[in-house]
């Protein structure tokens, strides 16, 4: 049995964890870009235009924090997708479709856009909506519109760019990125389909204005929905340590050579560094002049922990 499994197998004394996470009075008004309100201007003016809504979300890690509650008026009166993308990612026992169920979402569907998979389910689904419901002023024309929407960094362009290459064998329209902010602007329509005639515009993310608390901010900064410097990669890093130990998901023991999950992260940023070679030179000043002296660099080592958390390296979590 591998190491990992092992350890959750066998379990964890209680109290051996911490029970709960010490945020430290952080305020998350600040992690709200100011981007982001033109992107949601924008994104109002385009719904006028939108045959259905579909909107992409992280099934991985956050398959129900974080969905913008500013939407939801539009989402009243427009067709709905929910694409959950990541589905590779994610921890397959941790299911969320009776809660998704619970919010109003009644077409879902599972994807992972990097290769693909579920992809097609997409455009007959929006195409079987659109035909059942009422297009208002666009019911002469024979084209489908479709607004694409969600989070930061949740795959909003990586859907567009896979719909093309499967049903027009073409290759990237819309630049994507592991960081949120790539998408900044509401762009042109960009052609998916042929028959039907699709097209879906790409929208830059955007997160509800008020977040529910600090918790679902952490969340949605470990996904990479806000940038790690506005929230801080040391206590990002800490949270997640926090989140796997709870979990048991101890993969990371094996990962970064540890001899037993830890409960702190100083020694687990130590292990890191030492194991990815993350190191900084630093200038001492001692009574005999400059000293440069190697120091193990934990900034670097926080952001490796996230990065590999991010790409799965250890293991299928779910947050939520």
């Amino acid at each position: 049995m591998r190491v990992w499994a092992a350890l959750r197998a066998a379990g964890t004394a209680p109290g051996a964890f911490r029970e709960r996470f010490e945020f430290g009075g952080r305020d998350v008004a600040s992690w709200f870009p100011r981007h982001m309100a033109k992107g949601l201007r924008q994104m109002r003016l385009a719904l006028r235009r939108a045959d259905c809504l579909v909107e992409v979300h992280d099934r991985s890690h956050i398959p129900l924090s974080g969905r913008n509650p500013a939407l939801q008026e539009a989402l009243g009166i427009r067709p709905h997708v929910l694409v959950l993308n990541k589905m590779d990612l994610a921890d397959p026992r941790r299911q969320p479709v009776s809660q998704l169920r619970q919010q109003g979402c009644s077409h879902v569907v599972f994807t992972d856009c990097q290769r693909d998979v579920n992809v097609k389910k997409v455009v007959p689904m929006v195409a079987r909506l659109v035909a059942d419901g009422p297009r208002y002023h666009r019911a002469e024309s024979s084209e489908h519109n479709i607004l694409v929407i969600g989070v930061p960094n949740a795959g909003k362009s990586s859907l567009i760019n896979s719909l093309r290459r499967l049903h027009l064998k073409k290759g990237k329209a819309t630049a994507v990125g592991g960081e949120p902010g790539i998408t900044k602007a509401v762009l042109s329509r960009i052609q998916v389909c042929e028959k039907p005639l699709m097209y879906l515009v790409d929208t830059p993310g955007v997160l509800p204005p008020r977040l529910g608390d600090v918790e679902t901010g952490m969340k949605l900064a470990l996904c990479g929905a806000i940038r790690d410097h506005l929230v801080g990669e040391d206590v990002m890093a800490d949270y997640l340590l926090y989140t796997l130990n709870k979990q048991q998901q101890f993969r990371y023991v094996q990962c970064y050579g540890l001899g037993q999950p830890c409960d702190h992260i100083e020694p687990l940023l130590k292990h890191v560094a030492l194991s990815q070679g993350r190191t900084q030179k630093v200038k001492v000043l001692t009574g005999t002049g400059n000293v440069n002296m190697m120091m193990l660099n934990y900034p670097a080592a926080a952001y490796e922990f996230l990065r590999d958390f991010r790409a799965g390296r250890l293991g299928r979590v779910t947050l939520d």
